[in-house]
């Protein structure tokens, strides 16, 4: 005799429940500190996105295949889907109290082999159904663990910024777009690619700059540790808010879905809203005075095209033996930089082999990124140029560009003992020797 089959609702059911209801045991047992409540956040997000396309895949590749009715997406059902990103993303967040990654990937890959062949008749396997489960391990599984245990310790922070940045693109952008049909041809996406690019600038520079110079990631359960002023902070307060809400208002001509309106119309009202109201309190208990001050002087949603004055400081630090550097320095001088000092690159205490700039509290960029950083301080267009200059790729570009043009490393030296208005003028005039 053969078992009888278990109803379709009791599987989707318990199949839903149950990791929710461990999840919430885990919560109840021991309130979530807010490292651990943002690495569920980032391991629940890149569960769920890279789930959707390993099951729209396994169901064209003959992996599994999908047999219900009610709350169905693409096949898939919604249910399932959710509970699935809840067991392998946001309740092994948790569990990284109790366990390692390594053998809590072991646990979960064993589960999930146990329970994948009991979700039948929702879930039918096919015979190379294994297969479908290692890649699910290898690229959502996993990825989501190691960014919950990079984010518990606080570890990795440019790495989880830039995987903070895809899944925040991805969740608000690119799912949206896919969950509407509205995905644009092979033609419209190639502009709707290059459009993006533009738009998204403001946004990744914000998040790398409370990276780089705040040691944090746009989350607000995992925050910079220092008031970021800096990048696109000095022109506006909320550079991530303005780009999710113009990405959508650029893709309407793109794509011809007035739909998307409702998008920018949503990123708007959260932005002036919900996020308002809780960053501003966060961070007034954070910063006290100095967000204050920050406030009064930056607008959101409306930038400046000067950088604010209060913003965090810097200086250039220029070769006078180069003669590259020096009319790079000669020509940012002529734009009167806000919040920046020029100085020969010889009085500085240590030798520097490229254009420099550096922070009071010690933080050092070189080359064409000490570039990128300078141009920050002029006006907004600059900025965006230097935003685009200290991008990875094209830092590297630019850098090998600079370097065949006379602008490679070499040892600084000249006048170490000149005063501050005196090197200034060096740099300036290019008399400096």
């Amino acid at each position: 005799m053969t078992a009888p089959e278990v109803p379709a609702a009791l599987v989707r059911g318990i199949g839903l429940f149950v990791p929710l209801l461990f999840l919430a045991a885990l919560c109840a047992w021991r309130a979530p500190r807010p490292r651990e409540v943002a690495s569920m956040i980032v391991a629940g997000a890149w569960a769920l996105l890279t789930l959707v396309p390993l099951n729209l895949y396994a169901t064209h590749a003959g992996w599994w295949t999908f047999h219900a009715e009610g709350a169905v997406w693409r096949g898939m059902p919604v249910d399932l889907l959710i509970a699935w990103a809840v067991l392998w993303g946001s309740l092994p967040a948790l569990m990284l109290r109790l366990l390692p990654v390594p053998l809590l990937t072991g646990l979960l890959v064993w589960v999930d082999v146990i329970v994948m062949p009991l979700a039948e008749p929702v879930v039918v396997l096919g015979p190379l159904w294994l297969i479908g489960e290692f890649v699910g391990s290898a690229l959502c599984l996993i990825p989501a663990l190691l960014l919950a245990h990079w984010t518990r310790r606080g570890q990795l922070v440019r790495a989880r910024m830039w995987a903070q940045a895809a899944l925040a693109f991805g969740l608000m952008i690119g799912l949206p777009l896919f969950a509407l049909d509205a995905v644009p041809g092979p033609g419209g996406a190639l502009v709707a690619a290059q459009v993006l690019a533009a738009v998204c600038l403001p946004g990744l520079a914000a998040a790398r700059e409370f990276a780089r110079v705040g040691g944090g990631t746009p989350l607000p359960y995992d925050p910079p540790s220092a008031l970021v002023t800096s990048g696109p902070y000095a022109y506006v307060r909320n550079p991530m808010q303005i780009t999710v809400a113009a990405a959508y208002l650029v893709l309407v001509p793109v794509t011809g879905d007035l739909r998307l309106l409702v998008g920018a119309l949503v990123a708007f009202g959260y932005g002036a809203g919900f996020a308002t109201w809780h960053e501003g309190g966060q961070l007034h208990r954070a910063f006290g005075r100095d967000w204050e001050a920050y406030r009064a002087g930056v607008r959101p949603w409306l930038p400046r095209w000067r950088p604010w004055p209060g913003r965090a400081p810097g200086t250039l630090y220029v070769a006078a033996d180069c003669d590259m550097c020096r009319g790079v320095g000669g020509w940012i001088s002529a734009r009167s930089p806000v919040a920046l000092r020029l100085r020969p690159a010889a009085e500085h205490p240590e030798v520097l082999y490229r254009l420099t700039y550096e922070t009071p509290d010690g933080l050092r960029w070189s080359g064409v990124a000490a570039l990128a950083r300078a141009l920050d301080h002029l006006h907004l267009g600059w900025a965006f140029v230097g935003w685009a200059l200290d991008l990875p790729v094209l830092r590297q570009a630019g850098q090998l560009c600079a370097d065949a043009f006379g602008a490679g490393p070499r040892a600084s030296r000249g006048v170490r003992d000149a005063p501050d208005a005196q090197g200034a003028a060096a740099v300036r005039s290019g008399t400096a020797r």
